[in-house]
Order: C-alpha cells, then sequence, then structure tokens
C-alpha cells in the first residue's frame, strides 16, 4: 500500500465516523430531558434574545453526566495539600486512568489513556489540565498526532477531555464531531494527543496558555505510565481555527518553554490563523454571523489575565459580558450581529488600545509580536468571509469570516524571512467553515509526509503582502 492511497482510505472511515457522530448526538437530544430555567435578556437586542432562548432551550437537551466518569478525576489531588501544584514541575502527571473512548456518550473500543497534568495558565501561575492519549487499535508507530481541538468554548464542561469520557454538551458536539479527524491517524498507527488546550477553566482565545497546555499535554503524554508515547516519538501538530491558536503558539513558544519537545515536532499544519486580535475584533464585528464571537473572545480574556470590564464597559457591555461568559461559540453564532467594540465600552476608550489592561493583553496574544517559530509549517487560509456575511474590511481587507487573511499574509512572511520552512495555502473562494475541509484532507497529508521523512519545502516567494501588524 503506498503512502497516498492509505490516508485517503483512512478519510472514508472517518465519514463514517463522523455520521455516526450525528446520528449519536440526535439520540442523546431526544432522550434527555429539559430542566434549564430562561435567562434575563430583555435589555438585550431582539436576535439575542430569539437565539439565546433558542439555546436556553436546546442546551439542556444535549447535557448528559456520564456516572461512571469519576469527576474528582479533575481536581487536585488532596495529598498535595495547600501548595497544591505550585511547586511542581510543567508537565508532571498527577494521575492517570484508562477507558474506553466515546462519542456523544457511545462507548467505542478504542483505549484512551487520560492524563490530569500541570501547566501554566495565561498569568504564569501553575494549574491542573487534562489531556487524552487515545490508542491506534495496532502497536504504535512511533508517530504521534497532537490534535488540538477547534471547541472554543468559555464552558470548562464543554472540554474535549469531559466528551471523551462519556458526557456531552451543547458545546461538546464540536469534540464529539471531531473524532472523524482522529480516525485517519489512528488508523495508520499514530497515537492521537487531543489536551484540552483552553485549560481546566476554558480561557477562550488567551492564546500563549494554549501553547503551554499543549506543550505541556505532550510533556505528560510521554512521562505517563500507561501511554503508549515515549521520548522518542516524532510528534505532528495538528489544528484548525482554535486548534490553530494552540498549534501555532505551541511552535512559538517550544524553544524556550519545552525545548525537548521542539526537537521532536516535525510539522505544524493548521488552518485560520488568528494573528492580530484587535484587527479580528473590527473585522469579524462587521458580520452577521462571527460578530458574536468578538463579545465571547473580550469577556473570556479578561476572565483569564484578571480584567475586570466593569471600569471599561458601559450598561450594555456588561450585559453582553454576562449573557455570553459561560457560551460555547455554537451558541455565540449570529447572536449579536454587526458588534463592535464601540458598542461595548464607556466613551473615554473609544478603542481597545485606549484600555490599558486590554491593550496589554492583545499586545500579548498578538502572534506578529512573537519570535518566529523554527518548526516547519503548513499554513492554510480562506478569504471569502462574505460567504459568511463578513464583507472585506476597508481597512484590514478580507478575511474567512472572522480570521484576517492579509494577518496571516504578513505572519507567514516574517516566518520566511526568519528561515522559517512555510507551504502557505490562500483560498479566495473559501470562507472559515468552508476551507476546514480541504484543509483537513491537505493539511493531514502534509503532516503524514513530514512523519515520514520527506524533504521540507517552502512557497515563500509567493506568499502576498499583508497588513502591518
Amino acid at each position: 500500500m503506498t503512502f497516498s492511497q492509505r490516508p485517503r482510505r483512512a478519510y472514508r472511515t472517518a465519514a463514517t465516523v463522523a455520521a455516526s457522530v450525528l446520528t449519536v448526538s440526535l439520540a442523546a437530544a431526544v432522550a434527555a430531558p429539559a430542566s434549564a430555567a430562561p435567562a434575563d435578556r430583555s435589555d438585550l437586542p431582539l436576535q439575542t434574545q430569539i437565539i439565546g432562548g433558542f439555546w436556553d432551550g436546546v442546551r439542556p437537551l444535549l447535557d448528559v453526566q456520564n456516572p461512571a466518569d469519576d469527576k474528582t478525576f479533575y481536581e487536585v489531588p488532596e495529598e498535595l495539600g495547600d501548595t497544591g501544584v505550585a511547586d511542581l514541575a510543567p508537565g508532571t502527571v498527577l494521575r492517570e486512568r484508562t477507558f474506553n473512548y466515546h462519542v456523544a456518550t457511545l462507548e467505542v473500543p478504542v483505549k484512551v489513556t487520560q492524563v490530569l497534568y500541570v501547566t501554566t495558565n495565561a498569568l504564569g501561575a501553575n494549574e491542573t489540565n487534562v489531556t487524552s492519549i487515545v490508542h491506534p487499535p495496532t502497536k504504535s508507530d512511533g508517530k504521534v498526532i497532537s490534535y488540538q481541538s477547534f471547541y472554543d468554548s468559555a464552558n470548562p464542561l464543554d472540554n474535549p477531555s469531559r466528551m471523551i469520557a462519556g458526557n456531552l454538551s451543547l458545546g461538546g458536539l464540536i469534540p464529539a464531531f471531531e473524532t472523524s479527524f482522529l480516525v485517519p491517524a489512528l488508523a495508520l498507527g499514530h497515537p492521537v494527543i487531543v489536551a484540552d488546550t483552553q485549560g481546566k477553566d476554558a480561557n477562550f482565545a488567551a492564546g500563549p496558555a494554549y501553547g503551554a497546555a499543549t506543550l505541556d499535554s505532550l510533556r505528560a503524554a510521554t512521562a505517563a505510565e500507561t501511554s503508549p508515547i515515549t521520548p522518542t516519538d516524532q510528534i505532528g501538530l495538528f489544528g484548525y481555527s482554535g486548534g490553530a491558536i494552540a498549534s501555532n503558539w505551541a511552535a512559538i513558544r517550544a524553544e524556550e518553554y519545552a525545548p525537548e519537545i521542539e526537537q521532536r515536532i516535525v510539522g505544524v499544519a493548521q488552518g485560520g490563523v488568528l494573528v492580530d486580535p484587535q484587527k479580528n475584533l473590527s473585522y469579524a464585528g462587521d458580520g452577521l454571523l462571527w460578530s458574536g464571537v468578538v463579545g465571547l473572545a473580550l469577556t473570556a480574556l479578561g476572565d483569564a489575565y484578571d480584567i475586570d470590564f466593569s471600569q471599561y464597559f458601559n450598561d450594555y457591555g456588561m450585559a453582553v459580558a454576562n449573557d455570553v461568559r459561560d457560551l460555547s461559540i455554537v451558541e455565540s453564532v449570529a447572536r449579536y450581529p454587526g458588534l463592535h467594540w464601540s458598542d461595548l465600552a464607556k466613551p473615554e476608550y473609544p478603542t481597545p488600545q485606549d484600555a490599558p489592561e486590554v491593550k496589554a493583553v492583545i499586545d500579548d496574544i498578538n502572534m506578529g509580536n512573537w519570535g518566529s517559530p523554527r518548526i516547519p509549517m503548513f499554513v492554510f487560509q480562506g478569504a471569502a468571509g462574505w460567504i459568511e456575511g463578513t464583507p472585506a474590511s476597508p481597512s484590514v481587507g478580507p478575511g474567512d469570516g472572522i480570521m484576517v487573511t492579509k494577518d496571516v499574509r504578513t505572519l507567514v512572511r516574517q516566518y520566511c524571512e526568519a528561515g522559517t520552512q512555510v507551504e502557505y495555502r490562500e483560498y479566495p473562494f473559501a470562507s472559515h467553515v468552508i476551507a476546514a475541509v480541504p484543509w483537513a484532507v491537505e493539511g493531514y497529508l502534509w503532516l503524514e509526509g513530514r512523519l515520514s521523512g520527506t524533504p521540507t519545502t517552502n512557497n515563500c516567494a509567493t506568499v502576498p503582502q499583508g497588513n502591518e501588524l
């Protein structure tokens, strides 16, 4: 069997799994009782009230807690005492367990090792997190896929670890669906690592912390006793959208944060990349679908970096923050059409740059302000955001609906100038959701090539000019 035949056959299997995910999810929705009390959104726009009310009704239908999932597994072990994990090295394994993988509560005969480990949060403090190592059906071939999920939620109950352990939630439907992305690697004999990249508190958009959680999950997956991964295994990072945040930040931070892991990573395949958050806030805010993510991201960043938004937000802004605080991205889509910073903030803070704490965070999570990774990359970006209701911006240009294409171009050019090997693909007629399909195929095949020893190449000379970062 040739290299090109094996991944494509694996993707046919993935389609079957994806269909199973949707079937099981529907069955769970029909079976589960509703119990959530309606929220008061009387001061918010009518569209917000309608969409919020709809998800209020759907969310409890999908909320399933697996009684076999020991909830104490996610907590700091009592024997660590009052200091907890403060003095432990990032990547330290605290406890581990094994069970069969679950897809939307359905148990399947695939072994999983789940690890509670130490990582660092957005403020640099130690905290616990969970990663899941999915065992291939055959003996590991020494090549590992680290899959970074795009679950994009501010609700910890949506974390991939909890879905894999047999629970289900509305936002958790995304990790359930993403099972289809794991199948090709497992079919080829690769263990797959799926970390809760947003951390134990689901701090959406806090990029540097995503990177630490990802790198520490690789340390923990290597150290765990029941893991199939060894210290000599090669690793490929694979992620789209929120998963690209984790993948690229892991690459950015690897040299300084986890050099022993960096030398094992052979490539990063990512798509739909968040580069400069300030431009994204402006661009996505012009859209019909993705503008609700503006409020979700700002609120989650405030929680991650301990910002008191009451000093910057007006009454409407605080009402929006309270409404989106525990939402998944599923619930934020189309919830607030045309939402901008200026709608949320007091007059004395006309832009995010005028709010000192917000400016500091936005500057910190701007990928363009950090050094260039040394790891080879495949970067995939759409540019037809109009398909998803976001027109090209007069100031920042086109995007895929939520990510700014010219920002991605400039980031790639910076990496190229620093010597990083980058293959860049830009699809002018693909939006954020649509571009995920060719990325999943082409990006995975590129990554499989890297794991198989294919020499690195680049198309740096063809990357167009972009925005200033």
